[in-house]
């Protein structure tokens, strides 16, 4: 796998990754193309590296060049390949290493603090029926989890799910940054003794609490659930930090 991808944690998907919303293929196809260095012509490697590369199948990638195609982000040419249109190169993603060597975790509870109650209050107004099942699928796998490594992915794609469920673009982009900077921060203090979460978890109830309530659209029930999840999360940090 290119060294390129590294950077991104693209080096080891497994199988059950590629499984994520198209929207996320979509992202991690142009977070790729930020941090990637093209030949002066614009051109995409060919779709079989390409796809490699990305840990995609042929047909998930055809279906993000379609879109950007119809976006008039890229354009092809038959017999020579798949190129950029230059004027539509994403910028690079900030630096969530960086930003995280900066943020101390009450810091980055005051951030989450902020942020996603209202999150969670727009979701509860725009959350489609597949992403409303997609966060009940996904709080059922976190009870699964055997390891709290695995609990971790899964906690980290359900909130950038409710990020995606919000309708709002500038949002999931500050909550794609707030989710990777606490991932760093906030979950490395966190008193893990068992090798993964026990039976009664706080978080799990929590997130069945967020989650009847983004279904039921009641959007000052989701935000104070989210509250009331975040203010947990707090107390055991603050736990933690006790000698």
């Amino acid at each position: 796998m290119p060294n390129d991808l590294a950077g991104l944690g693209l080096a080891t998907l497994e199988p059950e990754d590629r499984t994520m919303s198209a929207a996320a293929d979509i992202d991690r196809f142009r977070q790729w193309l930020a941090k990637t260095k093209l030949p002066q012509d614009g051109r995409l490697p060919p779709e079989r590296s390409l796809a490699g590369r990305l840990g995609l199948s042929r047909s998930q990638l055809r279906k993000i060049l379609a879109k950007l195609e119809a976006e008039g982000r890229v354009w092809r040419h038959v017999g020579r390949g798949t190129f950029i249109n230059k004027q539509s190169v994403p910028p690079a993603k900030p630096d969530i290493g960086g930003i995280a060597e900066k943020t101390n975790p009450p810091q980055a509870m005051q951030a989450r603090m902020i942020i996603e109650p209202e999150v969670a209050r727009l979701a509860a107004l725009h959350a489609t029926s597949f992403q409303i099942n997609e966060m009940r699928e996904l709080a059922r796998k976190m009870r699964q989890a055997k390891t709290w490594a695995e609990y971790e992915d899964i906690d980290w794609r359900f909130h950038n799910l409710l990020a995606e469920s919000s309708g709002n673009t500038l949002l999931q982009e500050i909550q794609y940054l707030l989710n990777g900077v606490r991932r760093a921060v906030v979950w490395g203090h966190l008193n893990k003794a068992p090798i993964g979460p026990p039976e009664n978890y706080h978080s799990f109830a929590e997130h069945d609490d967020l989650i009847d309530n983004i279904a039921a659209r009641n959007r000052s029930g989701a935000a104070a659930a989210m509250q009331r999840h975040l203010g947990s999360t707090s107390a055991a940090l603050m736990e933690d930090d006790e000698p």
